[in-house]
């Protein structure tokens, strides 16, 4: 298929990319391309230009601006973004960065949650995309240790008992995942070197269980995670 669309992702670290987004984006005629945050320069960039901009994860904070001056660039980014009421999408860092932008607060979480856990959809997510989600589909890939407060007008969708803000959805334009539905098992090792410190230093966190649980669980979430992305697709006219 001839690519049609642009998709604009903004990717912190090489190994967390768009995952099984990929797959999806591509049979519906996008191109992706990537912008390498601490190489590429997001100040150029035209925010409204791309038919879908997406913000990946990311090992750092976005409280750290003080230490990383593209913090400000990537938000400015966002904000110019969700203004023109485009659609975007935000995973892990990238929900982080869209709260901000809406006036929420990120902060560390209660816990660091790195491993495998269901979520609990709201009433709201059960009747949204977000469905194929539930706890009786599959089971998610959490990797963070913030959180952010709901953003005003936003509508959540998904939370864990210990950090209640993982999916929520705002304007009818923007989705934000504090977990890792894009997340690919073939990805793990990559994940597993490029982490070993967090994972090595977070309590009751192995790379023995982290890599036995993506084997059983991994395969499930690829397929309601896919369902997920093109349904939403779909429903911001893409």
């Amino acid at each position: 298929m001839v690519a049609t669309r642009l998709a604009l992702a903004i990717r912190h670290v090489h190994f967390e990319d768009c995952g099984t987004l990929t797959d999806v984006l591509t049979t519906r005629g996008f191109s992706i391309r990537y912008v390498d945050v601490g190489r590429d320069d997001m100040r150029g960039l035209d925010a409204t230009d791309a038919d879908l901009v997406i913000g990946l994860g990311a090992p750092v904070s976005v409280y750290d601006e003080p230490h990383y001056p593209w913090i400000s660039h990537e938000l400015h980014l966002f904000e110019r973004r969700l203004l023109a009421g485009k659609p975007t999408l935000g995973i892990c860092f990238g929900a982080q960065m869209l709260a901000r932008v809406l006036g929420a607060r990120v902060f560390p979480g209660p816990v660091k949650e790195l491993g495998w856990k269901a979520l609990r959809l709201t009433e709201e997510g059960q009747r949204s995309v977000v469905n194929p989600l539930a706890a009786e589909h599959t089971s998610m890939l959490h990797w963070h240790g913030d959180t952010f407060d709901l953003p005003a007008r936003a509508t959540l969708l998904a939370s864990t008992d210990e950090v209640p803000h993982q999916i929520y959805e705002w304007g009818g334009c923007a989705l934000a995942f504090q977990c890792h539905p894009e997340f690919r098992s073939d990805d793990i090792e990559s994940w597993l070197i490029g982490h070993a410190c967090e994972v090595d230093s977070t309590p009751g966190v192995s790379v023995q269980r982290l890599r036995h649980d993506t084997a059983v669980l991994g395969p499930a979430l690829a397929g309601c995670a896919r369902l997920v992305f093109d349904h939403w697709l779909t429903a911001v006219g893409l």
